[in-house]
């Protein structure tokens, strides 16, 4: 045990030592450059995070809304006991005793993120297209 408890960390640390060498001894060539991130790209990301927050947002909606029965929703959200009066997932709405209970940026949040998340997409392509046209 002591062997192990010795020897293996000066092994490590000794292997450690002689690959921290070999990469300064190699750092005396430049990396090469990396390409730059183009329009189309970050559209492209922009996309994908507006799709990603959306679906995290409809989610988060959708939490509100009844799954097994239909009073708990009303009970855990609104505090009395009873059936929904109604309920959609979108947009997303649950009404218990006349009041909506899902906060009211939910829907306007969604609509934003699926703006955008169209938006880009389509600048995206748009973007891409030219840049292959243009080449």
């Amino acid at each position: 045990m002591v062997i192990l408890a010795l020897v293996l960390p000066t092994w490590a640390g000794i292997t450690y030592a002689g690959l921290v060498r070999a990469r300064r001894e190699n750092a005396a060539l430049p990396p090469p450059p990396r390409p730059r991130r183009t329009p189309a790209k970050k559209a492209a990301w922009i996309a994908g995070l507006a799709f990603l927050a959306g679906g995290a947002l409809h989610v988060y909606g959708l939490s509100y809304m009844p799954v097994l029965q239909p009073e708990d929703a009303c009970w855990f959200n609104a505090g009395h006991m009873a059936v929904p009066d109604s309920s959609s997932a979108l947009p997303v709405s649950l009404v218990c005793a006349g009041e909506e209970v899902v906060p009211w940026w939910v829907n306007p949040g969604l609509l934003v993120l699926a703006v955008t998340a169209v938006a880009s997409t389509v600048t995206s392509v748009v973007l891409a297209v030219r840049r292959r046209a243009g080449s």
